[in-house]
């Protein structure tokens, strides 16, 4: 598993790092995705909090249920998983667009993923897929960066163009050899999603593996998020995921279950 950098002590927090939630939040994020168990002085290390702060603010989450106990390290609790499974929005879309995902990874046989935007970031809130191992990185509650992946250069396409520009502010992040680097490239790229109104993208997240995204709406017209089918570049056919898509993406807009 990669090495998690220590952060700065409230790094991202503001005036609010010294608050006892700000120290709860950034206990909190110190879990990473692929975490089983963490130790309190790997918490102390990755939030740059003391470990008796770390401690003593521990043992509240525990009885929260926002953390579980694994001998004498720590674990995300049930209590986070519940939370985050309220979020209205994300729930009722996810909800209403499961039924398609199940159609299109029955049609295809491949991995079909959807995402939202969190920030600068890509955000799956669902996957279905032939087996755990497929289209790998993603994952559910995975994040990926919008510049490289098929749904994130959809959502930069219908958002703000204010997005894109904050995008482009940054050095873009290489995951592959193929991996766009270059602005102006992503400008075209973003316009060309614009057009045609998909997006593919060709191992720049993973070798060996394309994604084809078209956005989702809501019956008000609202960007909600995105929709994509992942494969082996072998045996892609993108112009056949692009339309079975695009059939859901009409469909998804025309019902009346969110906006």
């Amino acid at each position: 598993m990669e090495e998690v950098s220590p952060r700065r002590y409230g790094e991202g927090l503001g005036d609010g790092a010294n608050s006892v939630l700000g120290k709860t939040r950034l206990i909190l994020e110190a879990f990473q995705l692929d975490d089983t168990d963490v130790s309190l002085s790997e918490l102390s290390r990755r939030t740059g909090i003391s470990k008796a702060s770390v401690h003593r603010l521990a043992q509240e989450l525990l009885e929260w249920g926002m953390l579980e106990r694994s001998g004498a390290e720590y674990r995300l609790g049930m209590r986070a998983f519940e939370l985050g499974s309220r979020v209205p929005r994300f729930r009722v879309l996810r909800d209403t667009v499961r039924p398609y995902m199940e159609s299109l990874h029955h049609a295809t046989k491949e991995t079909v993923h959807l995402a939202v935007r969190d920030g600068l970031e890509v955000l799956y809130l669902e996957k279905i897929s032939p087996n755990p191992q497929a289209a790998k990185p993603s994952r559910i509650a995975g994040r990926m960066p919008l510049h490289c992946t098929a749904t994130g250069k959809v959502l930069l396409a219908y958002s703000a163009p204010t997005l894109l520009e904050e995008v482009l502010a940054r050095p873009l992040e290489r995951l592959t050899p193929s991996t766009v680097s270059l602005p102006g490239m992503l400008r075209e790229q973003i316009r060309k999603v614009r057009s045609v109104g998909h997006a593919i993208e060709l191992e720049e997240t993973a070798i060996g593996y394309c994604s084809v995204a078209v956005p989702i709406f809501g019956s008000s017209e609202l960007l909600l998020g995105a929709l994509s089918i992942t494969a082996p570049t072998f045996r892609a056919d993108t112009a056949r995921y692009a339309a079975a898509l695009t059939e859901v993406m009409r469909k998804v807009a025309a019902t009346q279950q969110i906006n």
